[in-house]
């Protein structure tokens, strides 16, 4: 993804005032609801009135009766709720939302340890990608969908994430996990790099939880200067939408009972990445993903418990090629991350 847009996304996000505006809620009392009126009874004691913490009502005439209307939209449930529906999918190691219409998931969630990742009960040769049975069938990828696009089935929770259970690896493969992603370059590279990122954090935290998904991010056109958000969609007929670009939501968490948790999001382009790159390069505001997602990821989260990630830890990726990852999945123990310079 270049700076540009980086800068729009972060610009867009309006990070700062996000901030400052979840301070100033954070911060603001309930309101003290006024008390229900009651029948006045005989008594000598003198009680105050209380008084409402509301501004006073404006006078102005009471309606003579209730509006009654002559339609009644919600009757259409009678027959069905027309949606969205997103789909919740929970897995052993994976939970998510699928969104029908883009046959992607809107979000995968998953959350890793270093008793999870030491663990080595499953192997990806016995795992093969399947479609979910969960999702109705018009709304699902399906396999043939991917025959022939030039795109990868790309995992959102990587199968290394879930080796300590066959099972558990075999649900990283059904295609409510899978966006299509550009391989060489991207899926097979420095996606690559960025899963084993974020494992490798476990070294450094005891517990790191990562949301992962597309997003679908609008474009300059040259010849008349509009945004516009355009994206290649496959299958027969052409069903699944090729995202523009992927997220990864990071939480690392010191593991103490109210203690802080590291932050850090990281937009990547769904296109072919040289891996000199800087993993920096691509950090974002998590406020940025939320507002180009429609997502929140830490809304209950207080402000004085956050941290940022890579003011914690070093966010560089280090660079396997994909035989040599294909041939050991465990590989050797993750590394932990340096202090940043």
């Amino acid at each position: 993804m270049s700076k540009t847009t980086l800068a729009i996304i972060a610009a867009c996000s309006a990070a700062s005032g996000a901030a400052i505006t979840a301070a100033i809620f954070s911060s603001r009392p309930e309101r003290n609801l006024p008390r229900t009126p009651t029948a006045p009874t005989t008594s000598s004691t003198n009680v105050p009135t209380p008084t409402s913490s509301f501004p006073p009502t404006p006078a102005g005439p009471l309606p003579a009766k209730e509006i009654i209307a002559p339609v009644d939209p919600s009757g259409l449930f009678q027959y069905g709720f027309p949606g969205p529906i997103a789909d919740l999918r929970p897995n052993l190691s994976t939970l998510s939302a699928f969104d029908r219409r883009t046959r992607n998931p809107h979000w995968v969630a998953e959350h890793i340890t270093p008793t999870s990742l030491s663990l080595s009960n499953g192997d990806r040769r016995h795992s093969v990608f399947v479609e979910d049975p969960s999702i109705p069938a018009k709304f699902r990828a399906k396999l043939h969908d991917y025959f022939r696009s030039g795109y990868d089935r790309g995992h959102q929770v990587p199968a290394a994430d879930a080796k300590w259970s066959q099972e558990a690896m075999d649900q990283t493969f059904l295609l409510t996990n899978m966006c299509p992603q550009v391989g060489d370059g991207f899926n097979r590279d420095y996606w690559a790099h960025l899963e084993d990122f974020c494992r490798r954090l476990t070294n450094n935290f005891p517990s790191v939880r990562i949301v992962t998904g597309p997003l679908y991010l609008p474009r300059k056109d040259p010849s008349d200067g509009k945004w516009r958000v355009s994206y290649e969609v496959i299958g027969n007929p052409p069903n699944v939408a090729v995202p523009t670009h992927f997220y990864k939501v990071i939480l690392a968490e010191d593991g103490k009972t109210g203690g802080n948790v590291s932050l850090g999001a990281f937009v990547l382009p769904n296109a072919e990445i040289a891996n000199d790159k800087p993993l920096t390069d691509f950090e974002v505001p998590i406020e940025a993903v939320e507002r180009a997602s429609g997502l929140e990821f830490a809304s209950k989260l207080p402000l004085q418990r956050r941290k940022r990630l890579c003011a914690e830890v070093s966010c560089s990726i280090l660079v396997r090629e994909y035989n040599e990852r294909q041939k050991d999945l465990r590989g050797q123990p993750p590394k932990s991350l340096p202090a940043p310079r």
